[in-house]
């Protein structure tokens, strides 16, 4: 039987408007028919972005931060994992994902296996919070095969039954992937998918052109029927030629179509 995910959108979406003012932006996306979002960089400022949520009266189920690399992708220190996950925790999510190990890490299996290792490790550490981890997808991950297995897929494999995914749809299918073909490999690990769309002509250009839900290139549709065991339905742009808001409102509107609210 297909699960009904819950709709959330990941806040990296509205990073401009959260920077300026929490509480309206987020009371702005409560307006749209939200009830779910999706956090990042949350660790620093846990006090903000509870008072924010509770404002607007939505939940933070999930969350990104980078816990598998000792860095942030501007250089600074990362945060550790105990202070990741206590954050998580007072913020009330349920699953702890991180969005991005940098593609050198993806050209050689045993780092491919190190990443599954810190992967396995941090699902015992998180779980004594209450927590879950997972790891997301940008395209990169399938860049390298191994034995005609994609970098991505070798991960999978080596990953403990309690690490899950967050599969984003726009990514895998500028990675070169069926995205459909790849939820449904996935199975019941996979627990969230992000639901992003564009153009997938030139991957060169990615991820110039995304488009609201329903209007790109990526069978959005397909995956979602696919993905067998899904919790959340997370709606991101990474870049957006237009009003964000719209945007994301456009996309409540085809989740809803599918029955996700």
């Amino acid at each position: 039987m297909v699960s009904t995910p819950l709709m959330s959108v990941q806040l990296y979406s509205v990073r401009d408007a959260l920077a300026a003012d929490p509480a309206a932006t987020l009371a702005r996306l409560a307006a749209l028919g939200l009830r779910n979002v999706e956090t990042f960089d949350f660790v620093r400022r846990v006090p903000e972005l509870a008072a924010a949520l509770q404002g607007a009266g939505l939940a933070a189920p999930t969350g990104h931060a980078g816990f598998l690399s000792d860095q942030l992708g501007s250089g600074a220190a990362a945060p550790t994992r105990e202070q990741t996950f206590a954050a998580a925790a007072e913020l009330g999510l349920q699953v702890v994902i991180d969005p991005f190990v940098p593609p050198a890490r993806w050209a050689d299996r045993d780092e491919i296996a190190r990443t599954a290792d810190l992967l396995n490790a941090a699902a015992v550490e998180a779980a004594a919070y209450g927590l879950r981890v997972g790891y997301h997808n940008h395209a990169h991950e399938f860049a390298h095969s191994f034995d005609g297995v994609t970098g991505y897929e070798v991960l999978v494999a080596h990953l403990d039954d309690a690490v899950v995914l967050e599969l984003d749809a726009y990514w895998a299918a500028i990675g070169g992937q069926d995205a459909a073909a790849l939820a449904d490999r996935l199975g019941s690990r996979l627990v969230a998918v992000h639901v992003k769309d564009g153009s997938t002509a030139d991957p060169a250009t990615a991820p110039q052109g995304q488009v609201p839900a329903g209007d790109g290139d990526v069978p959005l549709d397909a995956v979602l029927d696919a993905a067998q065991s899904l919790d959340y339905a997370v709606l991101e742009f990474d870049v957006y030629d237009g009003d964000i808001f719209a945007g994301i409102d456009a996309g409540v509107r085809y989740l809803a179509g599918r029955g996700i609210r």
